[in-house]
């Protein structure tokens, strides 16, 4: 059994199996995957999350809070470039724990990414409804209240979740069908409107940078940069290092960046890719890495003009910039930047649920799904499309019935949890196939893949107490999944187990 749970795929059979009917079309360049992490990154974290962090977290210390979590993220990015350049193949972080750490821990990580796609697009989801009602609102339209949003909030104020008075959110169920019918669509289609869409946020964050910076009052940033201080590190539940809010949960730069990394989830989506890039080994990285560059000096401007043109106690949680520009009374730049922020929100949407099939498709390959429904190619999209249709349905019940704040953070410590993993797997992979190719190699090596580990340990130590139970309650869901159907299915184990048995009968033989 040990061996089975601990026996890693070799990286000649996970390039064997791109072959045959079940492997995606390979129509992506460069530019499209840098347009597919853009796409990803940048939307939910500038949009949405900086309100959350710096009301609640961060002050305007929010800025050192993107730099803290782009920091960490860069660590990671440079170990999935390795991976994917060298293994590519769908999949992402699942294929790579498998053929380093072995099966147990590939089903841990597969299992842990429906928190990173699926969940942060309910996360996507529910923003995008939040900002879809801010712009019709400007044209005096209005979606009823009990069905504007999820039927439950947490107030961090009183440190507990209320009722919203409302029964689902509608407008987060239409965008996640719409999405979907996109998506069973087929990549190449994907991809383009993505492109189209990418370029026009792009063009609006630029342009809320250039117009808010003339409206950015310093005395914002200098009377009080850090109210909650540069710390906010807990380990379940007991703050060690900073500030503790009214729910027990940690308060400070530490806590806001750990919050915030949401917003820079979907760089490692490009990975996910991998197999559908014309180039990979030299595609996949470049998309990986300039999408992350990119997105953190945005992030890091964008967060910088927030905080200066809004006190950070009155910044709207919901929709923080449309909401500054409002506040000063840029009506026309309002409307540019609602429409902008929907779009950006749209194309994240559009990524992160292109990603969830992709791992269910690599772990239907390896016995441990059903491969008939989650290893199932369209004939002709050439997309795996019944579980595109599964997981539209999951995000829109997620966005529809629950609230932001206990979404994004679920999200977080799976990433995380991801993210240190992959690390991991680099340090193992350089020991175990040193002489394996490898057409981009992590620099300074072991020390960058060590520094991802602690810092990305160190974020997730900077999230509530409640996230870590939500982590340990998911992953035993997964382990009653994993020894309940796909330790008797997989295929390594079968293969596995034939050799055994004809070991076993050879030596009888004798």
């Amino acid at each position: 059994m040990a061996n089975h749970l601990f026996a890693t795929k070799p990286l000649k059979q996970l390039l064997e199996e791109m072959q045959g009917e079940s492997r995606l079309r390979r129509v992506l360049g460069p530019m499209q995957l840098t347009s597919l992490g853009v796409g990803a990154v940048i939307g939910t974290g500038i949009f949405i999350l900086t309100g959350q962090a710096a009301h609640d977290k961060a002050g305007p210390a929010l800025i050192l809070s993107f730099v803290t979590s782009g920091v960490a993220c860069i660590f990671a990015a440079l170990c999935y470039a390795e991976f994917a350049a060298m293994a590519p193949v769908a999949g992402s972080a699942y294929t790579y724990a498998y053929a380093t750490l072995g099966e147990l821990f590939a089903w841990i990580i597969g299992w842990d990414l429906i928190l990173e796609y699926a969940v942060a697009s309910g996360v996507v989801a529910h923003g995008w409804s939040a900002h879809f009602q801010e712009l019709i609102q400007l044209f005096n339209w209005k979606v009823p209240h009990v069905l504007s949003t999820a039927p439950v909030d947490y107030v961090p104020e009183l440190g507990k979740i209320v009722s919203t008075g409302a029964y689902f959110d509608l407008p987060a169920i239409v965008i996640a069908a719409l999405v979907t019918i996109v998506l069973v669509k087929g990549i190449s289609e994907s991809a383009s409107l993505n492109t189209a869409i990418v370029v026009v946020k792009l063009a609006i964050v630029v342009f809320v940078i250039a117009v808010g910076a003339f409206y950015i009052d310093t005395h914002n940033w200098t009377d009080n940069f850090a109210p909650y201080g540069y710390t906010g590190v807990s380990f379940f539940g007991k703050t060690l290092w900073g500030q503790t809010g009214a729910g027990g949960e940690p308060l400070g730069m530490f806590a806001g960046a750990a919050i915030i990394f949401f917003a820079y989830i979907g760089f490692d989506s490009v990975s996910t890719h991998a197999e559908e890039a014309k180039r990979p080994a030299r595609d996949v990285p470049i998309g990986i890495i300039a999408s992350l560059v990119l997105c953190t000096v945005l992030y890091i401007a964008v967060s910088a003009v927030l905080t200066g043109m809004v006190p950070y106690k009155e910044i709207a949680v919901d929709a923080p910039v449309v909401d500054a520009f409002r506040r000063h009374g840029l009506t026309t730049a309002q409307y540019l930047v609602a429409a902008g922020a929907l779009a950006g929100i749209t194309s994240v949407l559009l990524v992160m649920m292109l990603s969830q099939p992709r791992v269910f498709l690599a772990m239907a390959r390896d016995g441990l799904l059903p491969k008939g429904f989650f290893g199932d190619v369209h004939p002709k999209f050439r997309t795996p499309w019944k579980s595109t249709i599964l997981t539209g349905v999951f995000v829109a019940i997620l966005a529809a019935f629950l609230p932001l704040r206990i979404l994004a953070e679920m999200t977080n410590i799976g990433t995380l949890l991801a993210f240190v993993i992959v690390c991991a797997a680099v340090l193992i992979m350089r020991k175990t196939n040193p002489n394996a190719e490898r057409p981009f190699r992590v620099p300074f090596y072991p020390f960058t893949p060590i520094l991802g580990i602690l810092t990305c340990l160190l974020l997730m130590f900077s999230l509530p107490a409640e996230n870590w139970w939500r982590l340990i309650i998911w992953m035993g869901v997964g382990f009653l999944i994993y020894f309940g159907y796909s330790y008797k299915r997989s295929l390594l184990g079968a293969h596995l187990r034939q050799e055994a048995s004809a070991t076993g009968g050879g030596n009888r033989k004798r």
